[in-house]
């Protein structure tokens, strides 16, 4: 299993919103090029970057710092946040992202999402499937839709996705644990799938939860700024 820290951004900062509420957010560090050089520095090989600036914009906004990032480190980056048009998917790529995530894009702009998964392949684009209460969630996860989560991401699947990214709202900057009977069910209906568990993982103890249900990732932002994960917990799961 991958652990995948996370890195938010709001202003070039680095920030952790609780529940996707942009009114309860934290500033964690003013540098989040210095942050990546830290994860790289433990030996950790992939980094989620997501720019909260961009997702309210519904177009790219930190694309200097992912840009920066891509430059200064050898990390793996997802991007996600204002991915809303090829020429913004265009962009991220140009910046030096190795992958991008689709979410709200995926719900909104299906034949679109359908075409960058058939002109890219699979291993250059992520599903984000936001999830409260089994139920799809977009725009900073104040709308659910009516659309069923595990029948969501296997209509992706037949076309071609192979990871996934999935947070259950309820659980997000919460440090109370992950959904692990959501995991479990996906995995069970999906199990070919590539499930990278966002949202909740509060301790070392929920990492290895992670592990044994099979997520093929597991990104942390918040429990690491909190000092409740060190580097070197983080980077052990890199070879598992």
């Amino acid at each position: 299993m991958f652990v995948i820290p996370a890195i938010d951004l709001i202003g070039g900062h680095c920030v952790r919103l609780s529940q996707g509420d942009y009114q309860r957010k934290v500033d964690y560090h003013d540098d989040p090029v210095e942050m990546a050089k830290r994860f790289e520095g433990a030996g950790l090989s992939r980094l989620h970057l997501v720019d909260l600036d961009g997702a309210k914009a519904k177009k790219i906004i930190n694309g200097a710092v992912l840009q920066r990032i891509c430059l200064e480190t050898s990390l793996s980056v997802d991007f996600g946040g204002g991915v809303q048009s090829e020429e913004e998917l265009l962009k991220a790529f140009a910046f030096g992202a190795k992958q991008v995530t689709g979410g709200s894009i995926a719900v909104k702009n299906p034949v679109l999402f359908g075409e960058w998964i058939a002109r890219y392949g699979a291993a250059k684009i992520i599903l984000g499937a936001d999830a409260k209460d089994k139920k799809i969630a977009v725009g900073g996860w104040e709308e659910t839709t009516s659309l069923e989560l595990i029948p969501f991401i296997q209509g992706y699947v037949d076309q071609g996705i192979c990871e996934v990214i999935c947070t259950d709202v309820a659980k997000d900057g919460l440090l109370q644990g992950p959904s692990f009977a959501l995991y479990a069910e996906i995995l069970q209906e999906i199990p070919q799938l590539k499930l990278i568990a966002s949202g909740g993982v509060s301790c070392y103890k929920d990492l290895e939860g992670l592990q044994k249900l099979g997520v093929y990732g597991a990104i942390v932002g918040k429990a690491y700024y909190e000092g409740k994960l060190t580097l070197k917990e983080l980077a052990s799961f890199q070879e598992a």
